[in-house]
């Protein structure tokens, strides 16, 4: 599988110049191609093929006055942000056929020099390398510092230089790895995430909501508020404006290190693990839409779901619009409506639940019904288990591309 290694860097004050030219090089060659093909629509000609944009952004572009600075940049970057916009267009395209799933793709869109965050990539054909000092050797470039907080599994394919919004450098690294099959256990869990408490388990643990964007509720606010009083277009604005962007970075660096803690915690732990699968932008739009910013919830259930592949567990959603809340865990009646104020009630069998854990343990058993009904064996009849066609989960699910601390 593959995976992204991401390390800081410390390129010296040349290395930010060569830097800064090399994404302003990408940008516009991700811009021109793009006016290309938009104009071309615009006047009803061909679509442009790839081929075809190399050719007269990359390469006939470098034999003008206007684009010859192109050629002090590695041909590498511009030909991935060529092909960085052909996938933008194969997205969209897939988006209005609908042989893509999910929410509506729209076309790409130009960049700017003012976005938050700049990158570029180079692929082996760049020849990058690690050095035996450490340094990472990028070409045009010169060798970058790199703190490594731990060694490379195998020789990266590529390497993406990435600047955000706070000023910092980082070098990603894309590499293949093994599997790494933790021993055998024979727990199996399921949990029921909240805002409440993160995460109740069905052995009835109840994991408390770090709400990390809101103790840092005042530090920011202070921050915004300085970064609001500097006149536009100040050098005193842009040092506020990064002042802010860094306390935000520091926000969302803690919650995927909480994050990353707490799912490696469970994957070690359990042998299949099942979650419901949420609908968060739904609930975004919501008036909780802060606390379900702040928690957190896809990028955590992403760690779970790669982690599992990678260490030989096992990993289930459960469809969104099953039960598990209403559903009694002892006897399968359902109720009628179960309000979010109900956080305990006594089904008429006589079984007394709380709502949180009577979830989770509903939905384990759903995820186990749904896990034995893929590998065709027989499924107890009683629980209401969710549609096949959103639910079903195979027991040797793909990797998929995400990034590791």
């Amino acid at each position: 599988m593959q995976l992204r290694y991401n390390y800081r860097v410390y390129p010296d004050a040349d290395q930010r110049a060569a830097l800064a030219r090399a994404f302003g090089c990408a940008r516009v060659v991700f811009n021109d191609a793009l006016r290309l093909r938009t104009d071309a629509r615009a006047a009803g000609l061909p679509y442009l093929s790839d081929a075809d944009l190399s050719k007269r952004v990359i390469t006939q572009s470098k034999q003008t006055p206007e684009r010859a600075w192109l050629g002090e940049v590695s041909a590498v970057i511009l030909q991935q942000a060529l092909a960085d916009l052909n996938t933008a267009y194969r997205n969209f395209f897939a988006s209005l056929t609908g042989k893509r799933k999910g929410r509506k793709v729209g076309p790409p869109r130009f960049r700017s020099r003012k976005d938050s965050r700049q990158s570029i990539r180079f692929t082996k054909n760049a020849r990058f390398k690690v050095t035996e000092s450490g340094r990472l050797r990028l070409p045009k470039i010169g060798d970058v510092p790199v703190r490594w907080s731990r060694s490379l599994p195998s020789d990266p394919s590529s390497v993406t230089v990435i600047k955000d919004s706070a000023g910092r450098y980082f070098a990603s690294f894309v590499v293949e790895t093994s599997g790494e099959p933790l021993p055998e256990t024979d727990s199996e869990i399921g949990i029921d995430l909240g805002l409440t408490h993160y995460a109740v388990t069905s052995d009835g643990e109840k994991v408390h909501n770090p709400r990390i964007l809101r103790r840092a509720a005042k530090k920011l606010r202070k921050a915004q508020k300085a970064l609001s009083r500097k006149e536009k277009g100040s050098a005193n604005r842009v040092k506020a404006k990064v002042k802010v962007a860094k306390a935000y970075a520091k926000v969302a660096n803690t919650r995927r290190d909480w994050a990353h803690k707490f799912s490696t915690t469970i994957i070690r732990d359990n042998q299949a693990v099942y979650v419901e699968n949420l609908a968060v932008s739904g609930l975004a739009r919501t008036r909780l839409a802060k606390s379900v910013h702040d928690a957190g919830w896809s990028q955590f259930v992403a760690m779970l779901e790669y982690k599992a592949v990678r260490y030989g567990r096992h990993f289930g959603k459960i469809d969104r619009w099953f039960p598990s809340s209403k559903l009694c865990s002892a006897c399968g009646t359902i109720a009628d409506s179960m309000p979010l104020n109900i956080r305990e009630w006594t089904c008429p069998c006589g079984a007394a639940h709380d709502r949180d854990v009577n979830a989770a343990i509903n939905i384990l058993a759903a995820g186990q019904a749904e896990r034995l009904n893929d590998r065709g064996a027989q499924v107890r009849p009683g629980l209401v288990p969710a549609p096949r066609e959103e639910a079903v989960t195979h027991p040797e699910p793909h990797a998929r591309q995400t990034g590791v601390l």
